[in-house]
């Protein structure tokens, strides 16, 4: 049997664009005397089409296009990733042969965990069908579905298949591949069955499409390989007969047999049989990729397909001379090419020479368009204008922050006049603990390195040049110390703890969920976690109104990492700032309890004939019930929450400690650790870069409470 895997980029809701993609590849597949060709999961419509699916008139044009594809599969057998409406909706491969659809598999695991919320559209298969070809017998699958180490697929073995086919749509990070392959090998070996596994590839909104399509044979051997990160028809032949032999030797199959009371009643579906062929394709078996190169292409596809699937020509890119913007505009221009790419400086006064320098030399090697535009005038009108307002006050944060934001309405009018697409360029460690300016460096319609750390940066950065073989990026901006530049003397490390030790807590935290207790536990310092665990908490808000970004880790932030912006965990403790009037508001795990700011409670309508105050009132009374409702004590008198640690609660509550009368909050409030070099930040100045807690700023708040309480409407 011939086999072509079509490891095609779809377009979510280009039903005519991805038709065409879907025959030329069918049109290829027959060229190359190919009995059976597969398509990726969804392939009609693309993946993911999320709400599209809810819309008849799309799934029915989507059933249509199903249609005219099937017209063309005479002479050839295709497996097709499509949605179809039988009384619900299903997530099927569709069998089409001889002119027609043949047959319907309806994907029976939908995952719903991480970037997947496949139960929001689909509802479950449970029917099961084999497809004859020939002698051989090959049983259909979906993505998930042979994630699972039973049925489908062990039901479809037993029932006499000797091939497996998967199609899929599976999401990228590092090392999926390798993961991905070895699960695949376990199911062949397990199922004696030889696996034909096709991927999707591509890049839609933050998701990675990484293909790697492969085809195994029943011990586990990889007989053929697609490349990674781009489209391929891959074609093999396979003799899966040899199963048959083996599995009359293998007495695990008869174990489990026995173990059955009955054996699934699986319907065959005859579709053709193999064309003879002249000569045997083996296949080819395209490399693994190492870490950095995988990084490097989910990047520059990631960024290439948002912007041509989106119908950008050309994006802007900010350069300040420092790592993180210069490898941004370094992936631009080799994911576009670089007369798509514009580089924009605009130095302030506390910008260097140095690095005034390096953004213009680091966009002549690229060969960008380079623009520069000084900002100092824009700042002192900005000041001037806010002289009688901020009259008396020191400069503090809010001068830094209005540099940011100053170059991001730069950006944004390039943007809206000449078309471009402004690509951020702040990382991952910036993102996780808030130091990047909301509507400022945080603007733009996509954030490419959102998922990649301020260590993986500087390695991303050597190596596009060792890659190169010249300094794509200067060797400057790689060995000098981050810095914003928002005032004199800045450096990074001035607010947060040095990257490397950093890194790994935000790995461990937002990545692994590790606790506070977990991290000391196991050796990290006990004031970087603290430091760490705040800030990251306390950034919610701002990571909601982030562009979206590849998604490189096995955890990113958006479709992932769903946290509410108002409760957010500190080590086991929950905390959540004050956004303008009032106390910092410190809530139990949970539904918002301990509102100690009334006014940022959950929002409710003013009753009729309600003034202003009764309503905080009933706000703070409607929190403190529910922290009352959500929170347990435990036997050494510490106050937790029940989100906090299950077992935990459940001693305590066997122990009789419940403090659900008691004073909600008490024992379990504390204050955030702020960390004290030079140059912390103040929590209630700004909504802008890393803030840590000001216990001083607590009775300047208290006092607008107070005002407000006066007031007949809520701010």
């Amino acid at each position: 049997m011939r086999l072509a895997l079509a490891q095609i980029n779809t377009t979510v809701g280009d039903l005519d664009g991805n038709r065409e993609r879907i025959l030329a590849r069918v049109a290829e597949a027959k060229e190359a005397d190919a009995d059976v060709v597969l398509f990726p999961e969804l392939a009609v419509t693309g993946y993911p089409p999320e709400d599209l699916l809810l819309r008849p008139s799309f799934v029915q044009a989507a059933e249509e296009s199903l249609a005219l594809i099937a017209r063309e599969t005479r002479g050839v057998v295709a497996f097709v990733g499509t949605p179809h409406l039988d009384r619900d909706l299903y997530n099927v491969c569709a069998v089409c042969a001889a002119g027609e659809v043949k047959a319907l598999y309806r994907k029976r695991f939908l995952p719903n965990y991480g970037v997947f919320d496949e139960h929001r559209y689909f509802a479950p298969g449970r029917d099961l069908f084999l497809l004859e070809h020939g002698n051989v017998l090959l049983g259909p699958t979906v993505c998930e579905d042979i994630w699972q180490p039973g049925p489908p697929a062990t039901d479809l073995a037993l029932a006499g298949a000797q091939l497996i086919v998967n199609i899929s749509a599976s999401p990228f990070h590092v090392g999926k591949e390798r993961e991905r392959e070895q699960m695949l090998q376990t199911r062949a070996r397990d199922n004696v069955c030889y696996v034909a596994f096709v991927n999707a590839v591509g890049a839609q909104d933050e998701l990675v499409f990484d293909g790697h399509s492969v085809v195994l044979d029943d011990e586990g051997e990889v007989l053929a390989r697609a490349p990674g990160f781009e489209e391929a028809l891959l074609v093999v032949d396979v003799e899966p007969e040899e199963a048959v032999g083996r599995r009359l030797r293998d007495v695990r199959r008869r174990s489990l047999e026995s173990e059955r009371e009955a054996l699934p009643d699986i319907p065959v579906v005859h579709a053709g049989s193999p064309r003879p062929v002249a000569e045997r394709v083996s296949g080819t078996v395209a490399p693994l990729l190492d870490e950095l190169e995988q990084m490097r292409l989910a990047l520059e596809l990631g960024l290439r397909d948002y912007v041509d699937k989106n119908g950008f020509r050309e994006v802007v890119v900010s350069v300040s001379g420092g790592i993180d913007s210069a490898l941004t505009a370094a992936l631009a221009c080799e994911a576009l090419g670089h007369e798509r790419v514009h580089c924009v400086s605009m130095p302030s006064t506390f910008s260097s020479e140095g690095t005034r320098r390096d953004a213009r030399l680091l966009t002549e090697g690229l060969g960008a368009d380079f623009l520069e535009l000084p900002i100092e005038t824009l700042v002192e009108s900005f000041l001037e204008t806010l002289a009688v307002p901020f009259g008396g006050r020191e400069p503090d944060l809010t001068e830094e922050n209005l540099q940011a934001r100053i170059r991001a309405v730069l950006l944004m009018a390039l943007s809206n006049k000449f078309g471009w697409l402004v690509v951020a360029a702040g990382n991952k460690s910036e993102l996780s603990v808030g130091y990047a300016t909301l509507y400022g460096d945080m603007a733009g319609g996509f954030a490419l390195l959102k998922d990649v750390f301020k260590t993986d940066v500087f390695r991303l950065a050597k190596y596009l040049n060792e890659r190169a073989g010249r300094e794509l990026i200067p060797e400057s901006i790689i060995d000098r110390a981050p810095s914003a530049e928002l005032r004199a003397d800045q450096l990074d490390e001035d607010s947060l703890p040095p990257y490397p030790e950093l890194d790994r807590v935000l790995e461990a935290y937002v990545e692994l969920d590790q606790s506070r207790e977990d991290l000391t536990g196991d050796g990290f310092d006990p004031e970087v976690v603290d430091r760490a665990l705040a800030m990251i908490d306390r950034a919610e808000y701002k990571r909601r109104q982030a562009p979206p970004g590849v998604k490189l880790r096995p955890k990113a932030f958006g479709r992932d990492r769903r946290c509410a912006c108002r409760v957010a965990s500190h080590g086991g403790r929950r905390v959540c700032p004050a956004f303008d009037l009032g106390r910092p508001r410190r809530y139990a795990a949970g539904s918002g309890a301990r509102v100690e700011n009334p006014a940022g409670a959950d929002p409710q309508p003013l009753r009729a004939g309600c003034d202003g105050t009764r309503a905080l009132d009933h706000l703070r009374v409607h929190g403190l019930r529910r922290a009352g409702l959500d929170r347990v004590r435990d036997p050494a008198g510490r106050c937790r929450s029940r989100l906090d640690d299950v077992r935990d609660l459940v001693a305590a509550a066997s122990a009789g400690g419940s403090s659900a009368g008691g004073r909600p909050g008490h024992a379990g409030r504390t204050e955030l650790p702020g960390g004290g070099r030079r140059g912390t930040r103040d929590p209630g100045r700004d909504d802008g870069r890393a803030r840590v807690p000001d216990s001083d700023r607590r009775g300047r708040l208290d006092a607008g409470v107070e005002r407000l309480r006066g007031r007949t409407v809520l701010a």
